[in-house]
């Protein structure tokens, strides 16, 4: 492994460094988009039981704000529950925006690294091809051994990029796909909230 990265030349740097960045955010946002971390499956029943019970206080709406994105977009709604159904809609969209935002976390620099590691790759390949070109110019094309490290270090970079940005591409496209389905979630329990405060929907 060392010896193809040390054949590879100085484009292997940046594309080993973009290697790790993408293996951490795919870390980070394995760990962070976990289902029952963005919507715990009891938080809506308590949130109705306090309801029922008329326990809905501040400190609980506090705490229901912090548990969890999902909780920080229902207690934004719960919030303004006595101002009318337009301020609730409005409270909850502008809390739904700042979740997303979240949710959405480092999946910008990941699109960026699937998108510039093949881009590397292929510059690497120009350098490589240059330096074959070069080879040839001084020593002629009687000798197949001074152009070979060209050759190696054109391949090896793309090679090296493409490794990268394909896993990179899947992943980005995959917690973008997972991100759009929590906040349809959100937005159907938000829906939800706002009926049954208003007495549109019976609780299921």
């Amino acid at each position: 492994m060392f010896e193809l990265i040390k054949n590879g030349g100085w484009m292997m740097l940046p594309i080993i460094l973009c290697s790790i960045g993408a293996m951490g955010i795919i870390g980070e946002r394995f760990w962070s988009l976990r289902r029952n971390i963005i919507m715990p499956v009891e938080l809506v029943p308590s949130i109705w039981q306090l309801h029922r019970d008329n326990k809905l206080d501040d400190a609980t709406l506090r705490r229901i704000k912090m548990s969890s994105p999902l909780g920080a977009v229902l207690a934004a709604g719960l919030a303004n529950s006595e101002h009318g159904r337009d301020m609730m809609k409005t409270s909850i969209e502008e809390a739904g925006h700042q979740v997303v935002h979240e949710l959405e976390r480092y999946l910008n620099s990941l699109g960026t690294i699937a998108s510039i590691t093949p881009l590397m790759g292929l510059l690497g390949t120009v350098i490589g091809m240059i330096k074959v070109f070069s080879a040839i110019m001084v020593h002629g094309v009687g000798d197949p051994g001074v152009l070979a490290g060209g050759i190696s270090e054109a391949l090896i970079t793309t090679a090296a990029g493409l490794t990268v940005a394909i896993p990179s591409l899947i992943f980005h496209r995959y917690f973008e796909r997972l991100v759009d389905e929590y906040v349809v979630k959100m937005e159907e329990e938000s829906l939800r909230l706002i009926d049954i405060m208003h007495g549109d929907r019976e609780e299921d």
